[in-house]
């Protein structure tokens, strides 16, 4: 039971609702944690985060160093150098961008310089698409960041608040991703309680520089030096990993802190209606919202079907996911990337948080979905559960089923019949039904 005490401290936290959007919900998230130095090079759909916050250095509302850099590659190596020294540094990228910046990721990383980055996801490549995909953050799964993934612009702000939490933990030292969707978030307007500075200095303190610059005589220090010893590189490694899963521990510390103050609590994941639930959707960033509403209008109509949100995807919560996971029948992992070669890129990581468990589902069925900004609603959901029970009686569960509405897939087909395709000849694994 909350104290009064308890309840003026959430009620304090909060200074003011606007209407924002996701970027400048994120622009917001770096300002009242009061950064130091923000390094920046616009790509679209990220633009308005670095122009929100070059407004702001340049009116002094930002007590901040603002450096417009002439790459991603370039932004990201200044990024983790200025973290070094002591400041607390925010950047944002997407797509293309965080790409080029990729081989900055992993120096970040290994420096163990505890920054923020937003990322607002956007296909990559050829064909070109300004709208989501999550091949982008996927390909830095790997580099050392961790990675928390946002459904609503709230959480795009409260992450990045927490993220400075995490990253900038003695036990962690590790840098972090906060990840939104192009356009479906980024220039959604929602209502966003912005937290007075005051509130948040109480749950992230000034940041102090966790390693001296100059040594015991005075002389500087090398970070991140080269080494020819695969013992040396082997341990550091290994070092970089326990902090990445410690960082899990950190977080939910951070998310108990979190909640007492502002009144919002987090988790490594989130489970919706999953107690009783036979089929149980498996989903991260904005399209949740779809899900959980498509959830709930099914349950009226007799399925038990529940979902699991990450939050987290690095490091990956396998407990949690287990757990959640354990008494399902059917699980159908949604998501919104395609490894060419491979298939969907959680799904995997899925099956293997349940292979050691002694309970666990009989069908972990793969669905890519909304990728490019299509519409993902209750048709989606319905027909991911009617391919999870197919699947039941045989298939190939890995393989994922790509989501097409009717009406995406009749416009789809329309762009065949001028190329002179069949569309039955692309059809296998298409799941298409719903009708909007």
């Amino acid at each position: 039971m909350p104290t009064e005490g308890h309840f003026r401290r959430k009620v304090d936290g909060v200074k003011m609702k606007r209407m924002l959007t996701g970027n400048a919900a994120a622009s917001w998230g770096a300002r009242v944690s009061d950064v130091d130095y923000v390094c920046a090079y616009p790509i679209t759909p990220q633009s308005e985060i670095v122009e929100t916050l070059s407004h702001w250095v340049a009116a002094g509302s930002l007590k901040a160093r603002f450096v417009n850099f002439d790459s991603e590659h370039s932004m990201l190596a200044a990024a983790g150098a200025a973290s070094l020294t002591g400041a607390r540094v925010f950047t944002s990228s997407s797509s293309q961008g965080l790409v080029y910046g990729l081989e900055n990721l992993y120096s970040i990383a290994g420096w163990r310089a505890p920054l923020v980055l937003v990322n607002v996801s956007r296909g990559m490549g050829m064909p070109m698409v300004l709208q989501v995909e999550h091949g982008d953050v996927l390909a830095a799964r790997d580099t050392g960041f961790i990675q928390l993934h946002a459904e609503t612009c709230q959480e795009v702000l409260d992450l990045v608040l927490m993220g400075y939490r995490v990253a900038e933990d003695s036990r962690v030292l590790l840098p972090v991703i906060v990840n939104m969707d192009g356009f479906i978030l980024s220039f959604a307007r929602e209502s966003v309680d912005v937290p007075e500075t005051r509130a948040v200095r109480s749950f992230l303190k000034h940041y102090s520089r966790p390693r001296p610059l100059l040594g015991l005589e005075g002389e500087p220090v090398v970070y991140a030096p080269t080494t020819t010893d695969g013992e040396v590189y082997a341990f550091y490694k290994r070092q970089l990993h326990e902090s990445s899963l410690k960082s899990r521990e950190v977080f939910l510390e951070a998310a108990e802190d979190f909640a007492n103050i502002f009144g919002r609590r987090y988790g490594t994941t989130e489970e919706f209606m999953t107690n009783d639930a036979d089929t149980v959707i498996v989903t991260t960033n904005s399209y949740s919202s779809n899900i959980r509403a498509a959830v709930r209008q099914l349950r009226g109509t007799g399925e038990k079907v529940g979902m699991l949100k990450l939050t987290m995807l690095r490091p990956f919560p396998r407990r949690e996911v287990a757990a959640a996971l354990r008494h399902a029948e059917r699980v159908a992992v949604f998501e919104q990337n395609l490894a060419p070669g491979r298939g969907a890129i959680i799904h995997p990581e899925v099956v293997e948080a349940l292979y050691h468990s002694t309970e666990k589902p009989k069908v972990v069925a793969s669905f890519v979905g909304g990728i490019g900004g299509m519409p993902v609603g209750t048709g989606e959901v319905r027909a991911m559960l009617r391919k999870c029970k197919e699947l039941e009686s045989g298939g190939d569960p890995g393989r994922p089923t790509l989501l097409y509405s009717m009406a995406s897939w009749a416009k789809m087909k329309k762009y065949l019949d001028v190329a002179g395709v069949h569309a039955e000849d692309t059809q296998e694994n298409v799941t298409v039904g719903p009708k909007h």
